[in-house]
């Protein structure tokens, strides 16, 4: 099956499940939850608010899935987008929080410089990844988000992808001399 076969599938399975239809969202379900999780898990990093905010999202799937536009991109697309807004404000939220402790004297603990710097280096690493993901081909973007986001293998992604592991093998190696090149990393 090809990747707008799959993205058809599942764009099919968000509009039936629009229509309230169980079964589908189950399909939806099994199909989206590891990609969800995996997303999820790199911006969090925390497997236990991982794991609430990829059950958070699942559930907004259900109750929004009616706002799904085909139109706009594919559903895949569409959910993780969801879960990465999800999980920024998670981080966000716990940021905003860890600040409001702190300053009411809570937190006496003062953060090392070089935790700081590494976490500024972190973050614009992250800007950068994601900025460049983005000059990706749509099915090279899809294959590397499902290998590095979503933690699947080569073999699984092939699977989910329902193309041969060459293809994918191609895909992933092409996405990511075009990502270490757009980020200009040395060999």
């Amino acid at each position: 099956m090809t990747d707008t076969l799959v993205s058809r599938d599942l764009d099919d399975l968000l509009v039936r499940v629009a229509c309230g239809d169980e079964a589908a969202f189950e399909r939806l379900y099994d199909r989206v939850s590891g990609p969800v999780f995996g997303l999820v898990m790199r911006v969090v990093r925390d497997r236990a608010q991982a794991e609430e905010v990829a059950q958070e999202v699942l559930v907004e799937v259900w109750r929004s899935a009616a706002r799904f536009d085909g139109a706009r991109g594919s559903a895949l697309s569409w959910v993780l987008t969801m879960a990465h807004r999800r999980a920024v404000d998670r981080v966000r939220s716990s940021q905003a929080s860890g600040e409001r402790d702190y300053r009411v004297g809570v937190r006496s603990v003062e953060i090392a410089h070089d935790q700081v710097v590494e976490e500024v280096a972190v973050r614009l690493d992250g800007e950068r990844v994601r900025r460049c993901l983005g000059g990706l081909s749509e099915v090279q973007r899809e294959a590397v988000t499902l290998a590095y986001y979503g933690g699947y293998s080569y073999p699984e992604v092939a699977g989910l992808l329902r193309v041969p592991l060459g293809t994918v093998k191609t895909r992933m190696r092409d996405g990511l001399v075009r990502l270490r090149d757009c980020m200009g990393v040395e060999r």
